[in-house]
């Protein structure tokens, strides 16, 4: 309510909440870097929020007291963001001096990545290393004295490097990415680079920038005199040995947080008979009394024993192990809860109905703790993120900085969202996030499904390209679909267990009288596009479709091989594929180049230039039978990121979802031309919409 004042009197005016548009989606301020200061009273963290009109992200590193008395305060730019080989932002990272006066923090700016020191008071920020290479990693000493951090090859010599392949021809060879250009087609720390595989250690590859794989030269910055210097040998070999965290003859864990004070390390540790799944089922967390010492001490309490247990960190100056579930009964809702390692209690500190301490798939921590507080970055299906305080005594939350509240209003009060949950004809159960249409022209509404993982803020979808509130805003419900745990590692299981969830959800909506089962459409990236083209040539329950990304093909398996055993026994490991001559009913049955005429429902394609060459051959084929539309985003990886191309396919899947599940035209007149084509595609329909 706004207040308004005249003649004496105060008159009560209702705010009236304003539409969810995919550009209102698109620029909601994110967060990363939470850290908490030494003696707790303040914290520190960075904003991250797309520009369409600059088409860039604008980043700033505020500081704010924790007991929330006073407002944050900006304290510095934190540059351009940095992004992984596939295009997810790397998150930022803040490290507090000894007397809380200073933050230091990577930060692209200028066209180098230095480290940089921010005052806390708002007087200034200026950068600590000025190397002619970009810096790699970064610490402090133990006493604080020293700015430690690493370099790799120059700046100079990476493009000196790149330019003379140019000149030279570029050999094809295993490391080469098949499907983008060879010359400067990636967007790596900040900058437009060449790009190669190489060997990532976890049994795959990652596309890298030339010259990465010069070793690590270690220098130290005196932080009173600024003096720089090289670590002699014996310096960098003790900064850079592995941390030894459990004897040899344990599993290697899979997260391990470490208790600076006493040198005792929590574990994470995947257990459970992984018989045909992609993983071990089961999580188990347990601690070690020091760093490789003795044998671990188990969490056998019921709260933390056979949970889904994501994240792990100690309570500074206690005995309490901090640790989160993601609890996919809930929708992947997170709780945290304390363990006392000495006691073996385990008590909840707080719940959310979203995300607390996870960013997406990765389940990147977004919490920092003090004895007495977390800090942590909070979202749900339909509120945006917001920094709150946790009070790990009493559970007490309190929000910091929240600064998409008008957002967070207009969500609330047109377009909630709610979870449900139900159970396939195969037995598996499902929860999603749905969105009711919001005043449908017609009664049951569309349905438009995205299927993967549905976690905090759904903007679109994983990979964000599917407005769903948007959608609902214009009458066309949506159902963001989690998959389940346990994921099958045979292909066809793997594909048929979603398919039975969506073909359940509709049945579920459509009994009771929310969608029209003939008006149903589908979208989604990585394994949502695999779920969605399953679905399009095994079933006939979709009237359309968009995808983001690819589909296993004998094209792809070609290009792929390039690079060797590496990826031929991934794809044998994954898809149970080899050449499409030594496996020709796997691929019968696997690839939708095989099944064209069983698609009937049209299909947009708007996908990264780093891969489709990979559709290609399904995508001709549907292009001349008038079956799918087919645009390209250059310089785009797995993940879209430059906002003017996340927009102009925000704005597209409206459109599109629209045209063919109501009939829908929009008037803009630059729209003119796509229209003319999709009414080309309605003709040619082999469903006859």
């Amino acid at each position: 309510m706004a207040a308004f004042w005249g003649l004496g009197l105060v008159f009560a005016v209702p705010v009236l909440a304003e539409p969810i548009s995919p550009k209102r989606l698109l620029e909601v301020t994110d967060f990363d870097g939470v850290a908490i200061s030494p003696d707790g009273r303040w914290v520190a963290f960075r904003t991250q929020q797309a520009s369409v009109e600059r088409n860039t992200y604008d980043t700033a590193w505020y500081v704010q007291p924790t007991d929330g008395l006073s407002p944050p305060l900006k304290v510095a730019d934190g540059g351009l963001p940095l992004r992984d080989s596939g295009g997810l932002p790397q998150p930022a990272r803040a490290l507090w001096s000894a007397d809380g006066q200073s933050i230091f923090y990577l930060a692209f700016l200028n066209g180098k990545l230095d480290v940089w020191r921010a005052a806390t008071d708002g007087s200034g920020a200026r950068p600590l290393t000025h190397e002619p290479a970009d810096v790699r990693d970064f610490s402090l000493s133990d006493d604080g004295s020293l700015l430690i951090y690493t370099v790799g090859a120059s700046r100079a010599a990476v493009a000196a490097a790149e330019q003379d392949e140019y000149d030279q021809g570029i050999r094809i060879d295993e490391t080469i990415p098949i499907g983008q250009a060879l010359f400067r087609s990636g967007m790596i720390s900040g900058r437009r680079a060449t790009q190669r595989f190489l060997k990532n250690g976890k049994g795959s590859v990652d596309r890298y920038p030339l010259l990465v794989g010069i070793p690590d030269q270690w220098r130290a910055v005196d932080l009173a005199s600024g003096e720089v210097r090289d670590l002699t040998s014996s310096e960098a070999a003790r900064l850079t040995a592995p941390a030894s965290t459990a004897p040899e003859d344990l599993p290697s864990p899979w997260k391990v947080a470490l208790d600076p004070k006493h040198a005792r390390v929590a574990l994470l540790t995947r257990t459970g008979d992984d018989t045909g799944l992609v993983t071990k089922p089961d999580v188990t967390l347990s601690v070690l009394s020091a760093r490789g010492a003795g044998r671990p001490t188990q969490c056998s309490a019921e709260l933390c024993s056979g949970k889904p247990i994501t994240e792990v960190q100690w309570r500074p100056g206690s005995d309490d192990v901090l640790f989160t579930i993601t609890d996919p009964d809930e929708g992947l809702a997170q709780a945290i809860y304390r363990w006392n390692v000495l006691t073996g209690a385990v008590e909840l500190v707080t719940r959310e109905n979203g995300q607390l301490n996870g960013r997406d798939f990765r389940n990147t921590p977004t919490c920092d703790a003090s004895h007495d507080l977390l800090v942590c970055i909070v979202s749900r299906a339909d509120r945006p993120p917001q920094i709150e305080t946790i009070d790990i005594a009493t559970g007490l939350r309190t929000v910091l900085f929240e600064p998409n509240a008008l957002l967070a209003r207009d969500m609330r009060e047109r377009s909630p969202a709610r979870l449900l949950r139900w159970t396939a004809a195969n037995g598996e159960e499902f929860t999603g996030q749905f969105f009711e249409a919001r005043e449908a022209a017609t009664a049951p509404s569309p349905l438009f499904i995205t299927y993967y993982r549905c976690t905090g803020f759904l903007r679109g979808g994983l990979g964000n390209e599917w407005p769903l509130a948007s959608l609902a805003e214009a009458g066309i419900s949506t159902l963001c679909i989690n998959d389940p745990p346990r994921q099958p590692m045979d292909a066809v299981a793997r594909y048929n267990r979603p398919l039975a969830g969506v073909r359940s959800a509709i049945n579920l909506l459509a009994g009771k009288g929310l969608v029209d089962r003939k008006k149903v459409g589908m979208g989604g990236l990585s394994f949502g596009t695999e779920i969605t083209l399953w679905t399009a040539f095994n079933s006939d329950l979709l009237a359309a479709a968009s995808v983001s990304t690819v589909s296993m093909t004998p094209n792809g398996y070609l290009f792929l091989s390039l690079q060797g055993d590496i990826a031929v026994q991934r794809l044998r490991t994954v898809w149970g594929l080899g050449t499409p001559e030594e496996t020709p009913s796997r691929w019968e049955r696997l690839s939708i180049t095989r099944h064209l005429d069983e698609v009937t429902a049209p299909i947009l394609m708007q996908i990264p230039e780093q891969e489709y060459m990979f559709a290609l051959e399904y995508a001709i084929p549907l292009i001349r039978r008038q079956q799918a539309d087919l645009y390209v985003f250059p310089d785009e990886p797995h993940q879209k990121f430059q906002p003017r191309h996340k927009l102009a396919v925000y704005q597209r899947n409206l459109d599109w979802f629209r045209f063919w599940l109501q009939g829908y035209e929009d008037a803009e007149s630059s729209k003119a031309e796509q229209y003319e084509l999709w009414r080309q595609l309605r003709v040619a329909s082999p469903n006859g919409q």
